[in-house]
């Protein structure tokens, strides 16, 4: 291996401390393996690192001799290869991957639930459709929730509620206590509802001239940027931090109450960080909404677009 390619690989791998190569993104995978992978995670971690190795052949062939392994996905987690899905899969199971992420491993305990006739009659309904397949629900890190259906894995938790039986793996059946599902009417017909009082506050979105609002008025705000310091460079807003490690600790340090505002390029990222913060108990998180194109858009022209 070239010790270019070699150097441009190591420096991605410690780029964040959980990096998953895989076909496609964490939005998107474009194989079931890197999907798989992609479940466990989000249930364990709210935020980690994607390298789509499709929009990259050399990095596709490159990691694979720089791990020494021949299948794609490969995970890393502090900078030290894990393995591929069977693994990753493995590791999940025995509450390796717990430990190597630094997340509790949860008991599984079957969760109180509660679903409303409307909406057994629906999932009902929906399971008849997919050929009688088992109907799970899934919560993951985010609190995002997810109903399918598919074969069991044989490690769930079940939860008959008489006539519909519903499994969660274990991370989900912990989040799930007192979950309610309903169904809402729309214009496009009866939706399936989810309510989970166990979910943080949701992130608050605030606009870029709220935000110049309450600094010109100084009020108290911490506003951090998660940008790569390639972006920083392109562009930033005067007094805000960096997220690195010394702030993320010293953000775990802080008054639940404090405010405190994220931003990147357009929101989506600093969503993500905020969210995270959040699930740790903070009230008054919100995430900059347009990001810092919107703040040169609409306060401060003088920073550059990009």
């Amino acid at each position: 291996m070239e010790e270019q390619l070699r150097q441009r690989l190591s420096q991605i791998v410690r780029s964040d401390d959980v990096v998953l190569f895989m076909k496609g993104n964490r939005q998107a995978p474009q194989c079931g393996f890197s999907a798989q992978v992609v479940q466990i995670l989000d249930r364990l971690v709210a935020d980690y690192s994607t390298v789509d190795v499709l929009q990259d052949p050399e990095i596709r062939e490159g990691v694979k001799e720089f791990s020494e392994w021949p299948t794609i996905p490969q995970l890393y987690i502090r900078g030290e290869f894990q393995g591929g899905c069977d693994i990753v899969r493995e590791m999940y199971r025995e509450g390796e991957l717990h430990q190597a992420l630094g997340v509790e491993r949860t008991q599984a305990v079957v969760p109180e639930l509660r679903v409303t006739p409307a909406a057994v009659e629906l999932l009902q309904g929906a399971q008849a459709q997919h050929g009688g397949g088992d109907l799970h629900l899934g919560i993951d890190a985010l609190f995002r929730h997810s109903l399918g259906f598919g074969p069991a894995a044989g490690d769930e938790v079940a939860v008959d509620l008489g006539g519909l039986v519903i499994l969660l793996d274990a991370d989900s059946a912990q989040r799930a206590h007192g979950l309610m599902i309903d169904v809402q009417e729309t214009p496009q017909g009866p939706r399936l509802s989810i309510d989970n009082p166990n979910a943080p506050p949701p992130v608050k979105q605030l606009s870029a001239q709220e935000l110049e609002g309450l600094r010109s008025a100084g009020d108290e705000v911490r506003l951090i940027d998660v940008r790569t310091p390639e972006e920083r460079e392109r562009a930033s807003i005067e007094g805000a931090e960096v997220l690195d490690d010394e702030l993320e600790q010293e953000l775990r340090e802080l008054d639940p109450q404090s405010r405190i505002v994220f931003f990147c390029h357009t929101g989506r990222r600093s969503q993500v960080a905020a969210q995270r913060l959040a699930a740790r108990g903070f009230t008054n998180v919100h995430n900059l909404a347009g990001g810092i194109d919107a703040w040169s858009r609409d306060v401060d022209p003088s920073v550059p677009r990009y």
